[in-house]
């Protein structure tokens, strides 16, 4: 299919979690997430050694067991004060209230994320991070973090909507045995929908400015 008219300024700020726009009804071919992966793995990868995997979920009974238990991780996180996205306070009206927009949307995937035409979970096959000196957790999730973005960036070019997602890492294991991902040698990172979205217009979000965020020369 043809790519929407977006410059790399565009495609890197108008890339966004998608949520409610995610058009449920519409199948997404196998082979643009092909593509997606494709452009996935030119990522970097650290010592050339590319252990990123990518589990497409294509089936409705899987997808709906997979939302099942996304929906039961979500009522946890919900619970967590100061995490839970409609409780961080942003200190500003307007600021507030994209933030409440922002919490709908969440909501609403928690709801319905077994109902995306495709569910894509990145996994790092290199072992788990689990009480790993930082050194090796960020290197073995750094080989997979890139490329799931690459492949985010490649779907929006595309006319999907993706959302990197993590609250069913609260049951990761309850995923990897209806996945069949051996658990014990394979992190799961992200899980996110693959979908065509309703429309394709979508704008730059409100942003600190840089120089908010950026230490010069030391802390």
């Amino acid at each position: 299919m043809a790519l929407l008219p977006l410059d790399p300024d565009a495609l890197l700020s108008t890339t966004r979690a998608v949520r409610k726009r995610l058009d449920f009804t519409r199948p997404v071919p196998d082979e643009l997430i092909r593509e997606c992966v494709d452009l996935a793995m030119q990522s970097p990868s650290g010592s050339n050694n590319m252990t990123m995997q990518f589990v497409v979920v294509r089936d409705e009974a899987t997808r709906r067991a997979i939302g099942d238990v996304y929906r039961q991780c979500y009522a946890i996180y919900t619970q967590l004060d100061g995490v839970y996205i409609r409780s961080i306070d942003k200190g500003g009206e307007v600021e507030n209230a994209q933030q409440a927009r922002s919490a709908d949307s969440a909501d609403y995937l928690g709801e319905h994320m077994g109902e995306a035409p495709a569910l894509v979970i990145a996994c790092t096959a290199a072992g788990r991070v689990d009480n790993t000196p930082a050194m090796i957790a960020t290197s073995l999730l750094g080989n997979v973090m890139p490329a799931m973005w690459s492949f985010m960036l490649a779907a929006r070019a595309r006319g999907l909507g993706t959302c990197w997602t993590t609250v069913h890492l609260f049951m990761e294991q309850q995923v990897a045995e209806i996945l069949g991902i051996p658990f014990e040698s394979v992190q799961q990172v992200c899980l996110s929908p693959v979908a065509y979205t309703v429309g394709t217009d979508f704008k730059p979000a409100n942003r600190p400015p840089a120089d908010s965020i950026i230490h010069w020369d030391r802390w």
